[in-house]
């Protein structure tokens, strides 16, 4: 299993210092250039191409904050995906689908003021589960299994959110597109 923090060299948490790990994947890409490579035996090629893919795979996941939490939750020794975690509470579904239903009200009101009140609220609940988040998975400390294990259900809320931004960029997109 890649260990995306180690192939970038940076300590492992889900708060990471993001202009470190940028340097470090821009280093490690130039050093593992396939023109670096050229002059070098086929079994040399082929390993920088194969450790240059995981350089690059390794900065995918730690820049994107789902995969992060993914990537932490599989190195703790929890199972991860949408079907392996826990089912989402009753309370947070019908919250999301209140968040749907105003997102859905103000797009056909065409009104930009409430998305930008909605955005907000989302931001907010994103930036508190980030918060559990970091304090689950510090540099200083990682959740062991059992602890990821219950705390799984927090990934769940993190792609609720993650999908509400995505449809809140694309009604503002549309809005723009709009002259609204």
């Amino acid at each position: 299993m890649l260990d995306p923090f180690a192939r970038l060299g940076i300590p492992r948490g889900f708060a990471i210092d993001r202009k470190a790990a940028e340097k470090n994947h821009r280093e490690l890409s130039r050093a593992l250039h396939p023109d670096r490579y050229l002059g070098a035996a086929p079994a040399e090629r082929n390993r920088a191409l194969s450790e240059a893919a995981d350089v690059n795979e390794a900065w995918r996941i730690v820049r994107d904050p789902i995969r992060r939490a993914e990537a932490l939750f599989r190195l703790a020794g929890a199972t991860v995906g949408e079907t392996s975690e826990p089912k989402t509470a009753p309370s947070f579904l019908m919250e999301m689908m209140e968040l749907r239903e105003s997102l859905d009200e103000a797009k056909s009101r065409k009104d930009p003021s409430a998305v930008t009140r909605v955005s907000a609220e989302v931001d907010s609940k994103l930036a508190t589960l980030e918060q559990r988040f970091a304090k689950l998975f510090s540099a200083e400390r990682t959740a062991d299994a059992h602890e990821a294990g219950a705390a799984l259900g927090l990934l769940g809320e993190l792609r609720f959110y993650a999908r509400a931004k995505e449809t809140i960029r694309e009604i503002q997109e549309a809005f723009e597109d709009a002259g609204a």
